[in-house]
């Protein structure tokens, strides 16, 4: 892991120079440090280390896209919070976001035309769910926000500090590696 810049600064500093001028270096040194927390959270709730680190990860966005919304004071006891929330929301949904998910990539894949899928659901998921795990993590956070988020653009510009053409950019390569690597999945599944 790398050695936070700040490791002088507290909480509350991060937090205010993050509100001052909306730096993400600010955020990154202050979610760097409650990396190993939130996995010890999402693996108390989850079970699952892989599980427990995409958890990690949805966390970060979703941390970044409340902070933009509203000060908080205390970030600790909040950021626990809203990791606990998270793992709850996430064991009681977990079936429906991954479906949503599937769902709103398939859509986006029907598109083209001449493609005939006859995949299970469930094989369909788990592939997902693999190949969600193999993306650049750039790709992986904007592809989650525009496609389970529900996020424009121009939000999930916003909220990660990249600039609308890296969000169109990861958006659509993400899409394709997904579709790349589900595809190589099934080839492998028939041939094996």
């Amino acid at each position: 892991m790398r050695k936070d810049p700040f490791h002088h600064m507290t909480d509350q500093q991060l937090l205010g120079r993050y509100y001052e001028d909306h730096n993400n270096e600010w955020l990154g040194s202050l979610l760097q440090r409650y990396t190993l927390l939130l996995f010890g959270v999402c693996m108390k709730y989850l079970h699952n280390e892989e599980d427990a680190r995409d958890c990690v990860q949805q966390i970060f966005v979703k941390v970044i896209t409340e902070l933009a919304k509203y000060r908080v004071e205390y970030f600790k006891s909040w950021i626990y919070t809203i990791a606990r929330n998270h793992c709850l929301m996430r064991l009681r949904d977990q079936h429906g976001r991954s479906t949503e998910l599937t769902d709103s990539l398939l859509a986006a894949w029907d598109e083209e035309p001449g493609k005939n899928r006859h995949w299970e659901k469930e094989q369909l998921l788990q592939w997902m769910a693999q190949a969600l795990e193999e993306l650049g993590k750039e790709q992986k956070l904007c592809v989650i926000l525009f496609y389970l988020e529900k996020k424009s653009y121009q939000e999930i510009a916003g909220n990660t500090g990249f600039s609308l053409l890296q969000v169109k950019s990861y958006i659509q390569n993400g899409k394709r590696n997904l579709k790349i690597a589900i595809e190589k999945k099934a080839r492998e599944g028939s041939n094996g």
